[in-house]
């Protein structure tokens, strides 16, 4: 993927939001007790209460996650990286529309796998008052986006969240937890972390994300070398997510689906982006080389398949957003079963009802 100026032909070419699972009802009124005081100023700060994971630690271990701290921390050096930041800048403004979407003021909220801050400068101050941001790399915590909220910077594992329970009234996350090995305990993790009556909004890479990648790079490896290995990381599937969120105990769910599809001139540029947002493959079974051959092979599948009139080629990428609330009793509940007054065969005479019970 590259950047606006140079590479990216087209940005949003394609936006197809679906809703996929809706528990029935909206936020509810109330918010709960005033934060507690920070205790820093806006530093740096490595809290030292978690060890890092590593292979051995979890039954769930998918990901390297020493690899993708040290590909966050390289992509956030090189010179020039904000070029690479479309996706996500794109991302976290619109997790933050869903934050618009609460009438409420929030006044601790956490930010999960921050990055340079692409939730934080889409925030104002009505919205959110005092906001914590946590991130796996060092370096993407030294050179954070300019906000008005008052943020207090953290390095610690998004796995292994370092905060009481009940401590934050919503908690956010952007392209951050498709990296994660155990997402039904992060996701445990969160919802201990938020107060009563908190929110849950977040995003992450779907399993239809760069598809066109995925089956090109399989195609070339058969072709050229008898078989193929994983290069694409594995991603959660929408099907699953709702599930997952229940099982950790949010409630009043909504889960919906965007395709962002971006043009760019070839698969190499695609991969250099990739490489340059941090987002590289980091999965143990990942293959550590490709093969000059078998590249040029993808290459040409690639266009062959999936390339536009002009020349460019499309990469899909799949977001996933969530919102889940932390269980309060202000919060409304579904109605009683067995307390209906009319069953589905009453739904064609409707308009007789309505009229017999207005007369």
């Amino acid at each position: 993927m590259s950047g606006i100026p140079c590479r990216l032909r087209c940005w949003r070419v394609r936006c197809d939001r679906r809703f996929l699972f809706l528990s029935s009802f909206g936020r509810l009124p109330g918010s709960g007790p005033p934060p507690l005081p920070p205790t820093g100023s806006g530093s740096i700060a490595h809290p030292g209460w978690r060890r890092w994971s590593s292979r051995s630690e979890s039954p769930m271990n998918v990901f390297d996650r020493k690899m993708k701290r040290r590909q966050k921390n390289w992509a956030s050096s090189i010179p020039g990286s904000e070029r690479y930041d479309y996706l996500k800048e794109e991302v976290g403004s619109r997790v933050v529309d869903r934050v618009f979407d609460i009438v409420r003021t929030f006044p601790l909220a956490l930010d999960i796998g921050c990055g340079k801050g692409y939730i934080a400068e889409n925030l104002n101050k009505e919205t959110v008052q005092t906001l914590f941001q946590v991130d796996i790399a060092e370096n993407v915590l030294k050179h954070p986006i300019e906000t008005e909220i008052p943020t207090y910077r953290v390095l610690a594992d998004e796995e292994f969240l370092p905060f009481k329970e009940n401590t934050f009234d919503l908690i956010l996350s952007s392209l951050s937890l498709h990296w994660v090995n155990d997402l039904p305990r992060a996701f445990k993790q969160i919802h201990s972390s938020l107060k009563p009556d908190g929110v849950f909004i977040g995003a992450m890479m779907g399993g239809e994300t760069l598809y066109e990648l995925r089956c090109s790079l399989q195609l070339a490896e058969l072709e050229r070398e008898g078989g193929f290995a994983p290069h694409i990381s594995p991603f959660t599937a929408v099907t699953d997510l709702g599930n997952l969120l229940e099982q950790a105990g949010f409630t009043m769910l909504t889960v919906d689906i965007d395709e962002i599809l971006v043009n760019y001139p070839g698969i190499f540029e695609i991969m250099e982006d990739l490489q340059g947002m941090g987002e590289s493959n980091c999965a143990w079974s990942r293959k550590p080389l490709l093969h000059r051959d078998t590249m040029l092979a993808a290459a040409a599948i690639y266009k062959e398949m999936y390339g536009n009139d002009n020349g460019s080629v499309p990469a899909t990428f799949q977001i996933l957003y969530m919102i889940g609330w932390k269980p309060h009793e202000s919060q409304a509940k579904p109605a009683r079963r067995g307390s209906a007054t009319l069953s589905f065969g009453d739904l064609g005479n409707i308009s007789k009802l309505m009229t017999k019970k207005d007369k």
